[in-house]
């Protein structure tokens, strides 16, 4: 039992359920440091943090400390390409080819951009070995794509597209708007709604990141998600997280926080992700700022692809960019909410049934067969329990 911590922060009394799990997370030692963000109508009802930003346990957690959030970046990548399907720039049933010529090559000449951000293209790896840093260089990483012959016939079957799908949609949104997607997406969305919210982090705020910590491994008595990639280095499922060569700790260095990954290493707080999520969960506007138009969040969360994953070992499902809770791992009462969570943890979410929206951002990396870590999961009941 690890020692109790002081939970900080503003907390709606109907909510003292949510505080109290998040202490408890706390007290079993699953967390080092924790934020949790939840707001109801676009008012902020939690908003609690609590633990350390370090592994040595001398800074304390703060509600701004920045933190990679892995794959909940690809919610953030998803509104830019919508923003530009609502200004009528980009057709989701157009070929990626239509905005990128090169992309033609390997056989994709008709492949739609609907099949993209659906997780349906088969572009989940490069096959050909890439080179360390790869990942770092825009250039290398579109044109090895563009290359590259789909792994199944696309929109026959889905595979999560773990590190490619920023790639591919962020040079489909730099085609169209001549702006990188990190730039795109500061310029259109973070800064108009007041995001704390990074792809291509500015050295100016490395003061408040805190560096990640891997937590335990959840093998439910079988082999975890990367034992099973160094199984076969050659496979499909290693070539989508590990080609270009990425280590755990690449997290924490300063080239992959600059980088513009948009796939995996947006850096953010809690409250960002419930912010852009309270948003969406009031029809695409906050606080007289538009996001998106409510048609288009109503098609970006209609279901896609479910059912076995080609690349994960479970039943995924996805709409538009957005994950959306299969039945097997539900993460509330209402199956159409959407968002996105990220390897270790991280999770964004928004509920437009109940207008709420939830965010929550850890540097403890826990790994599991999940899509959702438990940890946010358990928060979502009771917040959900509040609700009744």
């Amino acid at each position: 039992m690890a020692e109790s911590v002081e939970i900080r922060g503003t907390c709606d009394p109907r909510f003292d359920g949510v505080r109290e799990t998040f202490a408890q997370a706390f007290e079993r030692g699953e967390e080092l440091g924790a934020s949790v963000c939840v707001t109801l109508e676009g008012e902020t009802v939690v908003d609690l943090f609590a633990g350390f930003a370090d592994e040595a346990r001398t800074r304390p957690w703060e509600r701004d400390n920045l933190v990679n959030v892995f794959s909940t970046t690809k919610g953030m990548t998803t509104i830019c390409a919508l923003h530009l399907v609502d200004q009528d720039l980009l057709d989701l049933d157009a070929p990626v080819a239509t905005y990128w010529p090169e992309f033609k090559a390997g056989g994709k000449a008709e492949l739609p951009v609907r099949h993209l951000l659906s997780h349906r293209a088969g572009l989940v790896a490069v096959k050909k070995p890439l080179p360390q840093g790869s990942l770092y260089d825009w250039e290398v990483m579109t044109q090895a794509l563009a290359e590259q012959e789909p792994w199944w016939t696309p929109g026959e079957r889905h595979g999560y597209h773990a590190i490619s799908f920023g790639f591919l949609v962020g040079e489909v949104v730099r085609r169209i708007s001549g702006k990188s997607l990190g730039t795109y997406f500061r310029e259109e969305i973070a800064e108009p709604l007041g995001l704390d919210f990074y792809i291509g982090l500015p050295e100016e705020h490395e003061p408040r990141v805190s560096p990640l910590v891997q937590g335990p491994v959840h093998s439910d008595g079988g082999p975890d998600l990367f034992t099973r990639i160094l199984e076969d280095p050659e496979s499909m499922l290693a070539k989508a997280f590990i080609n270009p060569p990425l280590l755990p700790t690449d997290a924490n260095t300063r080239p992959w926080r600059a980088a513009e990954i948009p796939a995996a290493n947006g850096h953010g707080t809690a409250a960002a992700l419930a912010r852009i999520y309270a948003a969406l969960s009031l029809g695409g506007e906050l606080e007289g700022v538009r996001v998106l138009s409510p048609q288009t969040i109503e098609l970006a969360r209609t279901e896609q692809s479910l059912g076995q994953d080609a690349i994960l070992p479970l039943v995924s499902r996805f709409g538009l960019g957005f994950g959306m809770p299969p039945a097997e791992e539900p993460t509330g009462p209402n199956s159409e909410v959407f968002g996105h969570s990220g390897a270790g943890g991280s999770y964004g979410q928004a509920d437009p049934e109940n207008r709420m929206s939830f965010g929550y951002t850890m540097n403890l990396m826990h790994s599991g067969v999940w899509l959702v870590d438990p940890r946010p999961r358990a928060l979502l009941r009771s917040v959900y329990a509040a609700l009744d």
